[in-house]
């Protein structure tokens, strides 16, 4: 494991040599890797950031989400008047890569799991939930939650609204499969996809961090939507349309930020108001008695008074005797009980008392 030296005590002259004279002591500390630095920049991560950079409808987000809206509209008509692109879905079927390429079989099966709703929602649930511990705000996960209920809505409806059929159910060659009861258009493991590994590149608090994860989620979800084609399940227009549907609801998210904003601040005063209750729930403590002074032993004796001491009749001290009953000790001397084996010894006399002469 790399170390390096680390000396406590300056050399005295410019090229004197280091000796156990002119060094006080050596330490070797371990030279952190890239893992430790991660960790260490989470632990210095603020609790509560003062700015949280949240993206807005600016100019050039408007422009993407209605250059995607016109791609979305394009790939739906060039489907539903059976175009070039129905021809280029039959070829691909027909081409069947699951039997041109059969060694990848096995990954793939793995791979599409990126791209279905259970999973990658517990994942992608699990990291935004700590970031919410974290940093004490419910943004992520009500930012996931938004999205993936606008991914239901949209991705839902234009599914069964056009209601094609997938490469397994076709019944005429060359024909769109449009409004045949079907529930494959646009691809809903792409969306999917697009959507939950994509809100990670939303949520990120630096720019760099934005660039590296929205190309890393276009590159998850476009892989996902190929391993469908690839197993047969999906057309590579369904491919293209769930890309386009998953774009849409991330770059519109920034339109009901306001809501999670007013959501978050009603979740919270719930939260206050209930603790309220269970404050004011909670038993109270009866209330004490009338509280003892406690004064020194010298204060409480000046402060006696004493009851005049008739004439012929010597003062005598105080006694300060414990609270209780008190006896003479010789009301105290061992008796023996009745019924006692023990014989009663005749000689012993109770204390206080003159023995009687012996003859």
């Amino acid at each position: 494991m790399p170390h390096h030296i680390v000396i406590t005590k300056p050399l005295n002259r410019r090229g004197r040599t280091l000796t156990r004279c002119n060094v006080d002591w050596v330490r070797t500390e371990r030279s952190h890797t890239r893992l430790d630095r991660v960790f260490a920049r989470l632990d210095r991560e603020p609790e509560r950031p003062a700015h949280v950079g949240m993206p807005r409808m600016s100019r050039h987000r408007i422009v993407l989400l209605g250059a995607t809206l016109a791609f979305y509209a394009a790939i739906v008509w060039a489907v539903v008047a059976t175009s070039w692109l129905v021809r280029l879905d039959w070829q691909v079927m027909f081409f069947r890569p699951y039997q041109q390429w059969p060694e990848l079989h096995a990954f793939v099966d793995y791979y599409v799991v990126l791209g279905q709703r259970g999973p990658t929602a517990v994942m992608v649930a699990a990291w935004l939930g700590w970031r919410s511990w974290r940093q004490h705000t419910l943004r992520p996960l009500l930012a996931l939650g938004v999205s993936l209920l606008l991914l239901n809505v949209t991705v839902g409806a234009a599914k069964y609204g056009m209601g094609r059929l997938g490469p397994h159910y076709a019944t005429e060659i060359g024909s769109n499969e449009m409004w045949l009861g079907g529930d494959i258009f646009p691809s809903g493991h792409t969306a999917n996809a697009v959507v939950t590994w994509g809100i990670l590149a939303y949520l990120a608090s630096t720019p760099r961090a934005r660039r590296w994860l929205s190309a890393l989620s276009a590159v998850t979800s476009l892989g996902v939507g190929l391993s469908t084609v690839y197993i047969g399940t999906h057309w590579l227009s369904d491919v293209l349309l769930g890309w386009a549907a998953g774009l849409l609801i991330l770059l519109a998210l920034p339109w009901f930020e306001p809501l999670i904003a007013r959501a978050e601040a009603r979740i919270l005063a719930v939260r206050d108001r209930l603790r309220d209750r269970r404050g004011a729930r909670a038993p109270v403590p009866a209330p004490a008695g009338r509280p003892v002074v406690v004064r020194p032993l010298a204060e409480r004796a000046a402060d006696t008074v004493h009851e005049p001491v008739p004439a012929g009749r010597a003062a005598r001290s105080p006694v300060y005797l414990a609270p209780g009953p008190h006896t003479s000790r010789a009301e105290r001397s061992p008796v023996t009980p009745v019924g006692s084996r023990r014989p009663q010894h005749t000689d012993r006399h109770p204390r206080g008392t003159t023995p009687a002469p012996r003859p």
